[in-house]
């Protein structure tokens, strides 16, 4: 990885999704006009490649009104397909602002275990730290011991106060003084960790129920954000937990992790077609600067394979 540019990176976390695509882009290269045998193929790859059956069936239609672009070579198929993608992306390209008052504004970070939600945390905060924010961290996922454990490892390297309780303790009492300490020491930014677990959801929802209400008790516009930490190496998975999690936590916006040479990056795209929820940053690889907003743009050239 080392000496690689970020777009250069990011191609990595794509390659499954536009090598699959690539494949079947190429076989039409020089034709007079796209049959629907052709209309077909695409469809299936944009469906395999984890861009999903409505951005399928979008960049078909397009394609279909525009029969003859394959005679003009690769790239001309390829600039359409990207044009259609990003056309979907560049709404929903949404960095991450903080602009509450009063401060601190409160992130909930919320996702599945295992998903790299803590880690992403960390990489959040230090986003925020490059642009001279005081960030503050909260260990509110008492369940597991390693998750409070890594989470004050990562703010000690940060050099940023943690809040955090023992195992097993109460999340909202926890948070609720963090929101007390950070107004008081003018803290920027609250990032509050919460537990992952989804095999009982009527329990989750009443816990982060419970951390709103008493938010709500300290300031009213809080928690200010709810984002959801997805991993791009479980493909379509990912489109479930952005529906559960969106009933159980009223989720506002996302964050890609894992985009790396295992990722199936394509499922990015069917998120936005899908939801059309904020996508605040995407992460590559587990160093602290590894998380960063993305360009709509540069992802559709690389997943169409017209990169620039």
């Amino acid at each position: 990885m080392t000496g690689q540019s970020w777009s250069e990176r990011l191609l990595g976390g794509f390659r499954r999704t536009s090598e699959r695509l690539g494949e079947n882009l190429a076989g039409l290269t020089g034709k007079a006009r796209l049959d629907e045998e052709d209309l077909d193929r695409i469809e299936e790859a944009l469906i395999t490649a984890d861009l999903g059956p409505a951005m399928a069936d979008r960049i078909r239609n397009r394609l279909a009104e525009r029969r003859d672009v394959a005679a003009n070579g690769t790239e001309e198929l390829r600039k359409v397909v990207a044009e259609e993608i990003a056309a979907v992306l560049r709404p929903v390209a949404q960095p991450l602002d903080i602009d509450a008052f009063p401060r601190p504004q409160v992130i909930l970070v919320i996702g599945v275990n295992g998903s790299g939600k803590t880690t992403t945390i960390a990489k959040l905060a230090h986003l925020f730290q490059e642009q001279d924010y005081g960030v503050m961290l909260v260990a509110g996922d008492t369940f597991r011991a390693a998750a409070i454990g890594q989470l004050k490892v990562w703010a000690e390297r940060l050099g940023v106060p943690i809040m955090a309780g023992p195992e097993g303790g109460d999340s909202a009492g926890i948070v609720f003084d963090a929101v007390k300490q950070a107004t008081a020491t003018g803290i920027d930014v609250l990032i509050v960790d919460t537990a992952g677990r989804l095999q009982n959801k009527r329990e989750l929802m009443d816990e982060l129920a419970k951390i709103k209400r008493v938010l709500g008790r300290l300031n009213p516009a809080a928690p200010h954000d709810v984002v959801l930490v997805l991993d791009a190496t479980t493909g379509q998975n990912a489109l479930s937990q952005i529906d559960v999690f969106r009933e159980v936590a009223g989720v506002t916006g996302l964050v890609m992790t894992k985009l790396d040479g295992t990722a199936r990056g394509g499922v990015l795209v069917s998120a936005a077609e899908r939801h059309g929820l904020p996508i605040h940053a995407i992460g590559i690889g587990e160093t602290i600067d590894d998380l960063r907003p993305f360009d709509a743009d540069e992802i559709a050239a690389i997943i169409a394979g017209n990169i620039r």
